[in-house]
């Protein structure tokens, strides 16, 4: 790979809209993003489509598909482009066949390539393996640079990197991986669009 890899925002699982709103709008108007997801903890649907209705006005507004994590009955009809999976392989096929055709289907596989190649084979549109620096939450397993290295020379399907993005892991999977999902490393900054413009800059 030779292309810069993009950036992928993901909304923090809990969100005042008023709040967050211009903090999102500054990050989106500061450097050029691929895709929002919006990533919510609620299980409130009310909730959720409020908060999706505000994020999709923002997005399109700008030209930013965005999608939400899981709830792909959603995602139609609050009008979203797509679902982001968080289950890797298992529900894709079903994603894939109840949105429109030109919808985007993505996959979390963790850090199973089995997974991944599983998910691109029934329809996924990216796949997304994490967490790619080190972490001692969960078990603590860490998807290897040689992991997105091989995948980026021997699949054609886009892969995204996510979870503990630090400096030294960004500047080691910038020439292995499409995207970058980002999340913790903007949200817990004071300055939200400074920390992303820092990392845009660091990639180009």
């Amino acid at each position: 790979m030779t292309d810069q890899p993009q950036l992928y925002l993901v909304s923090p699982p809990e969100i005042d809209l008023e709040t967050f709103v211009p903090r999102l709008e500054a990050c989106l108007d500061a450097v050029p993003v691929a895709c929002l997801r919006l990533d919510l903890a609620t299980r409130d649907e009310d909730a959720i489509a409020r908060a999706a209705d505000t994020l999709r006005e923002i997005a399109h507004a700008r030209d930013i598909p965005l999608v939400i994590t899981d709830h792909w009955l959603l995602a139609e009809r609050l009008g979203l482009d797509g679902v982001h999976l968080s289950d890797g392989p298992r529900q894709v096929r079903k994603a894939r066949k109840a949105l429109p055709e030109d919808a985007i289907v993505g996959a979390f596989c963790g850090t199973s390539r089995h997974d991944g190649m599983t998910a691109g084979e029934a329809g996924a549109d990216y796949v997304a393996f994490g967490p790619a620096g080190e972490t001692a939450l969960g078990g603590g397993a860490r998807a290897e640079a040689e992991m997105f290295g091989w995948w980026s020379e021997m699949i054609e399907l886009p892969v995204v990197a996510e979870g503990a993005l630090d400096p030294v892991t960004l500047r080691a999977l910038a020439p292995v991986t499409d995207f970058f999902s980002l999340r913790e490393e903007i949200w817990g900054e004071a300055d939200p669009a400074a920390a992303l413009r820092g990392i845009y800059d660091a990639l180009t």
